[in-house]
């Protein structure tokens, strides 16, 4: 059973989320995403995925939930903040990088959700966070997440990251979206998610959006990204200037500093 929480969603480009709890209430985050916390929340670090599913099978349970975790590029840890204290407590978690930050109650979207596998920001106690294993072969090699995806399954609130504008997308039976793949956030478990490339040589060589495309098909909603970290993170390494430049640029201030 998961906690039942109450949030906030605070800002606009550098978005917090902050959770209320109640007394005996819980919420599990990534390591080093807390922002703040009231003086009657107390943390601890945990093995696995959090969830009470792993939790009820003991060592064996644990050790496959740090598995999946570690598997999906995040830390075999997470931490587990819970109010110990008598009235409603809070704490907040923030965004990694410019962007929104998405609060999906999953009892909403069939307790199943299928992610980015760096986008899992925080949840109620109770959520599991494992993995899906893409289906097919060119998705693997070509969808820019890997054979593995994050899975979320519970019945209660989950929050993921997601970076610049989100757009969510309903998509009605046998409807097809094609999506860049560094733009896909996340998808609802009847979405059926394929890889294609790119038809004509130009386009694939030329057209600067890659030589593979996403292809979701309905029934089942869909979040998508303005810009996705990858491509924020190009843009800040292709503004750095040289290591000729950096000299340049510093004995110019150098000079300049100095009167010369």
């Amino acid at each position: 059973m998961n906690h039942e929480i109450d949030y906030e969603i605070i800002g606009h480009e550098m978005q917090v989320a902050e959770i209320e709890l109640d007394p005996g209430e819980s919420v599990v985050a990534e390591a080093g995403a807390m922002m703040y916390m009231d003086e009657g929340i107390s943390l601890d670090t945990i093995f696995g995925d959090g969830s009470d599913k792993s939790s009820s099978n003991g060592l064996m349970g644990k050790l496959m939930g740090a598995g999946k975790r570690l598997l999906t590029g995040e830390s075999l840890f997470m931490t587990l903040f819970t109010n110990q204290g008598y009235g409603k407590q809070r704490v907040a978690f923030a965004a990694p990088y410019p962007g929104k930050i998405i609060p999906m109650d999953l009892s909403e979207y069939g307790n199943e959700l299928i992610c980015q596998k760096d986008c899992f920001l925080c949840a109620a106690k109770g959520v599991s966070i494992g993995i899906e294993l893409t289906k097919k072969l060119g998705a693997g090699f070509f969808g820019g997440e890997g054979f593995i995806l994050q899975k979320l399954e519970g019945d209660g609130m989950a929050f993921v990251h997601s970076g610049g504008t989100v757009i969510q997308r309903q998509l009605a039976p046998r409807e097809r979206l094609r999506i860049d793949t560094g733009c896909l956030v996340a998808f609802t478990k009847d979405v059926t998610y394929d890889i294609q490339m790119v038809k004509g040589v130009r386009s694939a060589l030329f057209g600067g959006e890659g030589l593979f495309y996403a292809v979701l098909s309905g029934p089942g909603t869909v979040w998508i990204q303005s810009l996705p970290f990858n491509r924020l993170a190009a843009r800040v390494v292709q503004s750095m200037p040289s290591q000729g430049e950096e000299s340049s640029l510093g004995g110019s201030i150098g000079n300049f500093l100095s009167g010369r």
